[in-house]
């Protein structure tokens, strides 16, 4: 009996010891191993909250502030700890239906029940102010500080794009971003992300049991300050983009300004625009579809997306490369044969700088064929695909049918057909007469307007560029950088010796008689230029390149307004005009002009159905001589 009495009182203590044990593990367990307890005992007491820094700001060239940043709240929300709160207060403070109470609860609690996620986002300080006398009775809701983009003179969204929320993709490439960050989308917002984002930080705040912060945890010794993001200084000349702007309302088409010697942007206007305050704070989702959804496209970038036929601006071109081939001399004449293409009427050219100026069909047809139809020194024989092969390089030399590396997004590169594509899309051959329309700057040849006004830089300068870029500096006053490769001239590898003959040409397009650009001309400025009338499905294009003054060029621009009958001369040469008289002279004289343009509304109405009339691929076919000759007047300039 006493040996079962003591054994038994072993297995008791045995048992009281084994449950000790696995008290005590699982204590250790908790304590040491899994933080879950711990986690949740300190969001009852602390609130982690993420320090957003500001966003570098922007200026003009001048100093004149183009972005700054405002002060508006994130609502935030824990579900776990939302508990008796009066609903009906609490959706009329926000200005928010119950159904909407309820979606956005809803939509919180899927994605954490303990971790804070965004309620309410970008609430202005306005309307924050008498949300924050009260938000300590609602469990579970505290403010965080956020800043929005604000444009005070909205304009050049097209340049400074928009920010927005980022997405998952992004998140899992990047894991700096986090559920709620917000990201440059598009314009210099996005290519200058890096610098404009800032470094995020943290702050741990003690909070009662009312929702009430206590005041900093531990002094701060563990908090971490944000670093605010580096400012931008662009290339953009303000009062002249919203010259541009007011010029090109009511229109299609694209304005681009370069300084030639540095390759600066003074102005990018796309049009039709959109204030681009609209695509900033709590209504962005809303503008954003609308401006989606409108027919004239106001969210695409003409400037650097839409690919357009150059038309007859093109022949400049043509004439340096078939010069620097050898394939004519600067007094080569043709005559004006219509029966070869259709053309206006006018004098035969008897050398190059008349033919530019006059802007002959027949005389750039005879060039290109000289340009294609070369010898081949490997067969002794005449080689299209070899001609064409030698004009395509040289083309791509003066930065067309490639992307320029502007420092935008979402350039395209145009069009420079070569031997691969014509033999895939004329397997059993082809020759010039295929492919003649590209000598007029139609058929498939494509360009982009940033690389038109890059050509009338290159014209300018003799025979070099800058690539077009539209930051000078980032960084703060004393300590600014640039990016070397703003600075690097790109040569065309044409002699030196015939810019002077395209130079004298667009000279006399716009001073002399014949000149198809008369319209651009500012008196005492000596400006040259270029027309050009593109033909389109519907109206025709409006064209025109053009730089001044014609010596120590001070800007280039380029002018393309979509649909607008009466061609280059008529609507893109005097726009141009203005342009240059404006940035040059910093005041317009001829006021009468002035009021005339801006006022006009010439483009083609857009199909109520169907969308945007397409530019932006290159045409399936070459152009036929019935259609060229048809479309004389159209194509002669």
């Amino acid at each position: 009996m006493r040996n079962f009495l003591s054994s038994r009182r072993f297995v008791i203590i045995g048992i009281f010891v084994a449950i000790g044990l696995v008290f005590a593990a699982r204590l250790l367990y908790l304590q040491i191993i899994d933080d879950t307890y711990s986690e949740l005992a300190d969001r009852n007491a602390l609130r982690y909250v993420t320090q957003y820094p500001s966003r570098g700001l922007v200026y003009d060239r001048n100093g004149k502030l183009l972005v700054y940043n405002e002060i508006v709240y994130d609502l935030m929300v824990i579900p776990r700890q939302v508990k008796n709160i009066d609903t009906n207060e609490f959706c009329s403070l926000l200005k928010i239906t119950k159904e909407d109470f309820i979606k956005k609860m809803e939509k919180a609690k899927k994605y954490s029940m303990y971790a804070p996620s965004s309620f309410e986002k970008q609430i202005l300080k306005e309307d924050f102010a008498t949300l924050q006398e009260r938000l300590y009775t609602f469990q579970g809701f505290y403010a965080q500080k956020r800043t929005i983009r604000s444009y005070p003179d909205s304009v050049a969204a097209a340049v400074l794009g928009y920010i927005g929320e980022v997405n998952e993709k992004k998140i899992e490439e990047e894991p700096y971003y986090k559920r709620g960050d917000y990201i440059g989308m598009s314009g210099i917002e996005k290519s200058y992300e890096g610098v404009l984002r800032g470094v995020k930080g943290s702050k741990v705040t003690l909070v009662d049991v009312h929702n009430r912060e206590k005041g900093s945890f531990q002094n701060g010794k563990y908090d971490e300050p944000a670093i605010a993001g580096k400012n931008l200084y662009s290339t953009i000349d303000l009062e002249l983009q919203k010259y541009a702007e007011a010029l090109m309302k009511n229109k299609r088409g694209s304005i681009v300004a370069i300084e030639p010697s540095t390759g600066e942007i003074l102005c990018f206007v796309s049009a039709p625009s959109y204030n681009p305050n609209l695509l900033a704070g709590r209504e962005r989702g809303k503008n954003y579809k609308v401006l989606a959804d409108d027919i004239a496209k106001p969210l695409f970038n003409r400037a650097l997306m839409a690919q357009y036929p150059p038309g007859s601006i093109f022949k400049v071109a043509q004439a340096l490369v078939a010069l620097d081939m050898g394939v004519i001399t600067e007094g080569t004449g043709f005559p004006c044969d219509k029966g070869l293409v259709g053309c206006h009427n006018h004098p035969s050219a008897a050398r190059v700088r008349d033919a530019i100026k006059m802007s002959c069909n027949p005389y750039f047809y005879r060039v290109f064929q000289r340009e294609v139809q070369q010898k081949n020194p490997k067969t002794g024989k005449i080689d299209s695909k070899y001609g064409l092969a030698l004009w395509t390089a040289a083309m791509k030399r003066m930065g067309f049918g490639t992307k320029m590396e502007i420092d935008l997004p979402n350039v395209t590169s145009g069009n420079i057909p070569d031997t691969s594509f014509y033999n895939k899309w004329y397997p059993s051959g082809w020759n010039f007469y295929t492919i003649y329309s590209n000598s007029i700057g139609q058929g498939e040849v494509m360009v982009v307007p940033i690389q038109m006004a890059n050509f009338a830089a290159l014209v300018a300068n003799r025979g070099w560029y800058i690539t077009p870029h539209v930051v000078k500096a980032f960084g703060d006053e004393k300590h600014r950088e640039i990016y070397k490769k703003y600075v690097e001239k790109h040569y065309s590898l044409i002699a030196s010796s015939w810019w002077n003959i395209a130079v004298e040409g667009m000279w006399g397009v716009v001073h002399e008689a014949g000149g198809t650009g008369r319209r651009a001309d500012v008196p005492g400025l000596n400006v040259c230029g270029k027309t050009g009338t593109a033909e389109n499905i519907g109206a025709d294009h409006s064209v025109f390149i053009s730089f001044a003054p014609k010596d120590n060029p001070k800007i280039a621009v380029s002018v393309y307004v979509e649909n607008a009958r009466g061609g280059g001369g008529t609507w893109a040469a005097p726009i141009a005009g203005l342009i240059i008289e404006k940035y040059i002279k910093r005041e317009v004289e001829r006021v009468d002009i002035e009021k005339q343009y801006m006022e006009a509304a010439p483009c083609q109405a857009l199909p109520l159905r169907g969308g945007h009339v397409k530019t932006s691929k290159a045409n399936k076919k070459s152009r036929s001589v019935k259609k060229s000759v048809s479309n004389a007047n159209s194509l002669s300039e």
